[in-house]
């Protein structure tokens, strides 16, 4: 068998760009949609590359059991010492804020305040803890999924009384200390095979479409106005009142935290991630998201005269030469 890039996900819409990438360039390739599957644990996996793309929002597509069963065909490539890119650890990552924000602050990187809840009478009695404004949001998040932005204690206490809060698909909501910016704006900062390649400035002025490519705004309701900050920088983003780009890559680029994150990436079995930051007041950058499923922005890109996804095929495409 002809060893392959195998691509293992349950999106297609986020892959394309990246198939079409390996396509150009000749590359084998193999797409393993993970909606369904069967492996025989004993049986040899098929030879090549193996980059993980599995979603923490996996569920809201309708493929709620997907990264489960990711992890398990995580097991049975490494079992069998097949190379994986994003393994078993980085899956870990993607799936828990509370594992991301734990790795970070073990590389010495400030994420805002979090305390984790199960039970909504615990939710409510941990938003006391909070002086200020304070965000809810999923463990198991992706696409924004939770965020809301509440004042105090009492607006919280009225939002679970009406009903308005979902609830995190793993049980465990977090409340968030709100980083106030003095700027509109949050940085989003990619690295391909644990090399920086180039940060991304995300204008918030108006909120954020969370992945215009899927549609992934948050769901209409009560909810559904309160500014977002996590950001999927996918194509077709929209442009703000005053025509200025959404999304633009920073020139020149450079952080005291591009070592630590790289750090990060090889303690934890992570080869492509972006991480986002914001800026307080006081100049101090918050981390309060990692990214193992990464997409990039196309507008932003051409401007820049750059590629990520070509840069992430032709590392997968090396990766497969070794």
């Amino acid at each position: 068998m002809t060893p392959k890039i195998h691509v293992i996900h349950e999106n297609s819409e986020w892959t394309a760009p990246l198939m079409a990438a390996l396509q150009a360039r000749g590359a084998p390739a193999a797409d393993w949609h993970l909606e369904a599957g069967t492996f025989d644990l004993s049986a040899e996996p098929p030879p090549g590359v193996f980059y993980n793309r599995m979603s923490a929002s996996s569920h809201t597509r309708g493929h709620r059991h997907s990264p489960e069963y990711c992890a398990c065909v995580l097991d049975w490539l490494e079992l069998h010492g097949r190379r994986v890119l994003n393994g078993r650890r980085a899956l870990e990552l993607e799936l828990s804020k509370i594992a991301q924000y734990r790795a970070l602050r073990q590389h010495e990187v400030l994420t805002p305040r979090t305390i984790a809840a199960l039970g909504q009478a615990q939710l409510l009695e941990a938003a006391g803890a909070f002086e200020g404004p304070f965000i809810t949001k999923h463990n198991r998040a992706g696409k924004g999924l939770g965020v809301r932005l509440f004042q105090h204690q009492a607006e919280l206490e009225a939002a679970l009384a009406g009903g308005e809060l979902t609830p995190s698909v793993d049980g465990v909501t977090l409340l968030q200390q709100y980083i106030a910016a003095p700027e509109p704006f949050i940085t989003r900062v990619e690295f391909i095979g644990r090399r920086f390649y180039y940060a991304v400035r995300v204008d918030t002025s108006e909120g954020f479409e969370l992945c215009p490519a899927d549609a992934c705004e948050l769901p209409g309701g009560a909810g559904a106005q309160q500014p977002s900050f996590e950001a999927c920088p996918m194509d077709s983003a929209p442009e703000t009142a005053d025509a200025t780009p959404r999304f633009s890559i920073i020139p020149g680029f450079d952080h005291p935290l591009l070592p630590r994150f790289a750090a990060l990436m090889q303690a934890h079995d992570v080869h492509v991630a972006a991480f986002e930051l914001i800026v307080d007041a006081a100049g101090q950058p918050h981390v309060y998201d990692i990214n193992t499923n990464t997409n990039y922005n196309r507008d932003a890109e051409q401007r820049a005269g750059m590629s990520a996804m070509d840069r992430l095929a032709d590392y997968l495409i090396s990766e497969l030469g070794r």
